[in-house]
């Protein structure tokens, strides 16, 4: 690390002043072994935990944001998790995740900041998103069908419902420290003719869609953006394949911004029609983790992923306006 490195935030700056510069980032960082450091790191924390009484303790339930709980009912939430469930394809497989992850999870393979993400002493990290750990799960499985026949194209299809936090601030409304996520991911092989991109990427659709439907969305929105020309024809057969669907329209959206390096190929976006509103509840999209993972070029990753609360606010509006 380079001197203007480290000064580049003045927070840190700040604090590596006060404990002797930077040589003890690079110590902490780099020099101590992971082992090492999770010692170092659990004394502290104890130590810090010992001086803290009662009224601390309440003091940082009533302030810290990532605590409380959260603002939807918990009847909603289930409605909205119950509808989901219900639509899914029975051939996907529902996991209990781990509320953990192994350290890196959500930076080493997908473009997530790490400081949006909560580390915890023990080098592990707690899940900011279902689909991450899905992903690895999958990706154990796929190396594991591999290791019996090389040129195995068995998918591999897994959903979880996880309550996941996110590190960075924000100031918008409807933006949480947690939330529930509903995670769908689908793992295979390349057959060739992009089979796998156009198979799957519909079923993940019409599974959202239903959910939508069972859930008392009468009306929604797909949004289908084309990262890589090389996809257009996947686009254009799924918006055939998902026109006069009832109750839902699919368009193109190539002005999208966000998503961009962090999918590959081709993403969308879910949207509940609320009379004159929309709602975001839905994102997804194909990525290369497995294949990073897996360490083979031949495979494919499709993610997606409901917001549970955004999906119980949509029908906590819908019931409300009867839409």
């Amino acid at each position: 690390m380079t001197g203007d490195e480290w000064t580049t935030g003045p927070a840190l700056r700040r604090v590596l002043a006060q404990a002797g510069g930077p040589e003890l980032l690079e110590l902490l960082a780099e020099g101590l072994s992971g082992a090492d450091l999770t010692t170092l790191l659990l004394e502290v924390f104890r130590r810090r935990a010992e001086g803290l009484g009662p009224s601390d303790v309440m003091r940082r339930y009533r302030t810290d944001r990532f605590v409380i709980p959260a603002s939807l009912p918990f009847t909603e939430l289930r409605r909205a998790e119950d509808a989901l469930l219900a639509a899914l394809p029975v051939d996907f497989e529902v996991l209990a995740l781990s509320p953990l992850v192994p350290l890196a999870t959500h930076t080493a393979v997908a473009t997530v900041d790490p400081r949006k993400v909560v580390a915890t002493v023990r080098g592990s990290e707690v899940a900011a998103d279902p689909t991450n750990g899905l992903a690895l799960e999958a990706a154990r499985r796929r190396a594991r069908a591999l290791a019996g026949d090389p040129r195995s194209a068995l998918p591999v299809r897994l959903a979880a419902s996880q309550r996941v936090v996110r590190a960075q601030h924000f100031d918008a409304p409807g933006m949480l420290a947690h939330f529930q996520l509903f995670g769908f991911v689908t793992a295979g092989r390349d057959t060739g003719g992009r089979a796998f991109e156009q198979q799957h990427l519909v079923e993940h659709l019409r599974f959202a869609v239903r959910a939508l439907a069972r859930a008392g969305v009468c009306r929604a929105e797909i949004r289908l953006t084309c990262l890589d020309e090389a996809t257009a024809p996947v686009l254009a057969r799924t918006r055939a394949e998902l026109s006069g669907t009832p109750g839902v329209d699919v368009v193109d959206d190539p002005d999208r911004k966000t998503g961009r390096g962090y999918y590959t190929g081709l993403c969308y976006k879910i949207y509940a029609v609320l009379g004159e509103d929309r709602l975001e509840v839905g994102d997804g999209g194909f990525a290369d983790w497995t294949r990073q993972l897996v360490g083979n070029r031949k495979e494919r990753l499709l993610i997606g992923g409901v917001g549970v609360d955004r999906l119980a606010t949509a029908l906590m509006a819908s019931t409300a306006t009867g839409s």
